[in-house]
């Protein structure tokens, strides 16, 4: 009797349900979210790279043992923020409660317990905002210019051996919290940092100030993208990446010769194509022209890998947010298949090896791209596309066969012309010494004729 009952209120919840059931109240809800969890199955690959190793930005991780200890660092930062910008706390306090629901949607899934008690969240987002202020004013020397009179601007107010903020904290901790700063599950909403820097007192161009703050800390030699303010710092870090003219081959349509085979560098530059450094440094600079593909630097050191891990889980979990650098780092894993390829693309300066191994580098690309697809119709797979039709044609394989093996140093070069030169002798002596018998022959009186029978 009660699994009856049990099923009966089951179908009444249903039914009142239905009536909630709307796809643009699903759409508003949905595109508040920018910071995610990462699913299990994604972790799966390698979970030490989603997690935080020594501070906590925003609720998802944080009271977790390891990162407890940076947390009075993160205090006595703030208090170094407010008597320096000379502004009370309930300033700050009443600026973020302003935007505290834009805050709490911005994190999917959020603990109820964040939820319920908001002036608990509200501390956390003003302690861990001005904590990473002051990490990125101090480590790229950014000056703001406050209003407000008698205002220092410069983070010059901490003590010489401060653990954190000293020249020793810059070199040696400050390039982990930058780590940090990057786990898709350990950000903060640029939209926090933006008040803070107002209430602070900075005028006007506040979201042109964050944006510029954020990339010359996490990418110095990115660019500013926009005017619009970015997500959080790993939303901005990957229009970092990105930024510079989106290449369009909408007008190429892949021939009927072209094949779904996958070449590496090796097979491709043995097939006549030339690797060439892209002008620029963004992901989108990738294309082919001419017999030469042309792409773009990339250092890979020990964050690499935790790096792009997160960006292609930004890109998997955030509708809207395209696909350029998972499709990049499938187009990279398509092309490396052993050391070999590696030594090959950094002798073109393609990539900078910071991690020691070729053989490392090119097993950290196989894995990175494990699970992962390349978008269809993307641009990088037009560009696979016109390289394979480029390597199927005989001509061009002809001529990659007579360079690589003859042109390939000097010595073998001027084999090649010894070879020649000896080849065009003999035919010039053979012609020299047959010459003169066709002509001796040619020049001789007619032989009388025969006399006729009587």
């Amino acid at each position: 009797m009660s699994n009856v009952s049990s099923e009966k209120s089951w179908a009444k919840e249903v039914r009142n349900n239905l009536n909630n059931v709307s796809p643009e109240a699903e759409l508003r809800e949905w595109s508040k979210h920018s910071i995610y969890r990462v699913p299990v199955c994604i972790k799966d690959l390698n979970s030490k790279a989603y997690k935080p190793q020594l501070v906590s930005f925003g609720p998802f991780h944080y009271g977790e043992p390891q990162l407890m200890p940076m947390e009075e660092h993160k205090h006595r930062a703030m208090l170094h923020f407010l008597k320096r910008t000379k502004q009370p706390l309930e300033n700050l306090v009443a600026a973020v409660e302003e935007v505290v629901l834009q805050l709490q949607d911005s994190y999917q899934k959020l603990d109820e317990r964040w939820i319920k008690d908001r002036d608990r969240f509200v501390q956390l987002m003003i302690v861990d905002g001005c904590f990473m202020l002051e990490v990125m004013c101090k480590s790229t020397n950014t000056v703001f210019k406050y209003s407000t009179p008698g205002t220092r601007s410069s983070v010059e107010d901490y003590a010489p051996n401060d653990p954190i903020f000293s020249a020793h904290g810059m070199l040696y901790t400050v390039p982990y919290i930058k780590r940090d700063m990057l786990m898709l599950e350990n950000q903060l909403p640029l939209l926090l940092l933006e008040r803070l820097i107002t209430t602070a007192g900075v005028p006007n161009k506040t979201v042109e100030h964050i944006n510029r703050l954020v990339l010359r800390f996490l990418a110095p030699m990115a660019r500013s993208s926009g005017v619009s303010l970015g997500l959080h710092p790993l939303d901005l870090y990957r229009k970092g990446l990105l930024q510079g003219p989106h290449p369009s081959l909408a007008h190429y349509r892949p021939e009927a010769t072209s094949s779904e085979i996958i070449r590496s560098a090796m097979e491709l530059y043995e097939a006549g194509i030339r690797f060439k450094l892209s002008r620029t440094g963004s992901l989108h600079d990738i294309h082919f022209k001419n017999g030469a593909l042309s792409l773009p630097v990339i250092i890979v050191d020990d964050a690499t890998e935790y790096v792009f891990l997160n960006l292609m889980a930004f890109e998997r979990l955030h509708v809207g947010a395209g696909n350029e650098v998972t499709s990049y780092v499938f187009f990279m894993d398509n092309i490396i298949d052993s050391a070999k390829d590696v030594n090959l693309l950094t002798s073109k300066g393609i990539i900078q090896n910071a991690v020691g191994s070729d053989k490392a580098v090119a097993k950290l690309f196989n894995t990175l791209a494990k699970d992962v697809v390349l978008e269809p119709d993307s641009n990088l797979d037009k560009v696979q596309r016109m390289v394979n039709v480029y390597c199927q044609k005989p001509w061009n394989m002809w001529r990659a066969n007579l360079l690589h093996t003859y042109f390939r140093s000097p010595w073998a070069f001027l084999s090649l012309a010894a070879a020649i030169f000896l080849l065009v002798m003999t035919v010039m002596q053979t012609v020299y010494t047959v010459l003169p018998y066709y002509e001796d022959k040619s020049s001789s009186p007619a032989a009388p004729a025969a006399p006729s029978p009587q």
